[in-house]
């Protein structure tokens, strides 16, 4: 068996395990039946489950994220595949007015079982209307589930629990991450396994927290490596639940490192770093001994231009510099 496995494949694998548990999920989206998905995550599912539970849509986001919410609404579990979020901004009156908000308006009795699924945020070279991070977009909407999965173990066990909660789940994947090798760990060996959606400490330090959400880990984890040749302990955090955000979790560490730097591909204002420092300096003020710091992508549409680009988001050099400065 190989040692390593993919986002990708840990999507393709949590689709499987849960459309043969439950009859009442089907996947709906462009070119995700005979093509097996833009990126493979529904390879092979449509000639395994067949073209009722497979559906290649028409290129009509609002047009088949509503057939969904209707079919959700009426007892089945949909799962709408965006070839990118970017995309969803044709539908985002049926996800947030339909999906989010009909639990509340009908007293608790109209349920949206529902899971929107696809690549969102940075992308190597795509431009602006590609890059867009929707974290803080939808973490904002009372109604939604918000989950943004790091390594493969997430992608799995986050996308299983997504698909067995009652409430509408936004599930943003990153396309940088999709062909990425990560270690098979133990929990690939439990047919069962579902992963809550609540943060995980990634490697444990006694200096400072650093959040990364999504494809920001992994430049927590690089970087901290680099500080721990300065002598500088880093704990890093893997946030994956955005709305709601496990404070437990980063409380707990911020009470040990009494410092915190997030590390956020959206832009700076209204992001979901901003979120989280207001909270953490409102429960730990006289704990912190130096402000909360944000490293966020600068606030400007990503630009095209391989050079502008990389200075527009944040680096392993950024949060390396950031977190040696506020040691000092």
């Amino acid at each position: 068996m190989d040692k390593t496995i993919t986002p990708i494949q840990a999507i393709n694998m949590a689709l499987d395990e849960e459309m043969e548990l439950n009859p009442k999920i089907f996947i709906i989206g462009e070119e995700v039946g005979l093509h097996g998905g833009a990126y493979g995550a529904t390879l092979n599912l449509q000639k395994k489950y067949g073209e009722h539970r497979v559906v290649d849509s028409p290129i009509s986001e609002i047009g088949f994220t509503g057939l969904a919410a209707g079919a959700a609404q009426a007892g089945l579990h949909p799962v709408v595949d965006y070839m990118t979020w970017n995309f969803a901004l044709q539908s985002i009156d049926h996800i947030i007015n339909t999906c989010a908000k009909s639990l509340y308006m009908s007293n608790g009795l109209l349920r949206t079982p529902i899971v929107f699924r696809g690549p969102n945020g940075f992308n190597y070279g795509v431009g602006a209307q590609h890059t867009q991070d929707f974290g803080c977009y939808y973490g904002a909407v009372p109604g939604l589930k918000v989950v943004a999965p790091y390594n493969a173990r997430d992608h799995r066990g986050c996308l299983r629990k997504a698909l067995r909660d009652q409430n509408p789940v936004i599930f943003l994947e990153n396309e940088v991450l999709y062909q990425k090798p990560f270690e098979r760990c133990k929990s690939f060996d439990d047919k069962e396994y579902i992963q809550e959606f609540k943060a995980v400490v990634e490697r444990e330090g006694k200096d400072v927290t650093l959040i990364g959400i999504s494809l920001t880990v992994g430049l927590c984890l690089e970087a901290s490596q680099m500080l721990e040749k300065d002598g500088i302990s880093v704990e890093v955090i893997n946030l994956i639940s955005i709305r709601p955000i496990d404070y437990a979790t980063i409380v707990e560490s911020v009470k040990k490192t009494r410092r915190l730097v997030i590390v956020d591909n959206s832009w700076p204002c209204f992001s979901i770093a901003s979120e989280i420092s207001a909270n953490i300096h409102e429960k730990m003020f006289s704990m912190l001994k130096v402000p909360v710091e944000r490293i966020n992508a600068e606030d400007v549409p990503t630009p095209y231009a391989l050079n502008l680009e990389q200075m527009s988001l944040p680096s392993v050099e950024d949060v390396f510099k950031r977190v040696r400065d506020m040691m000092k």
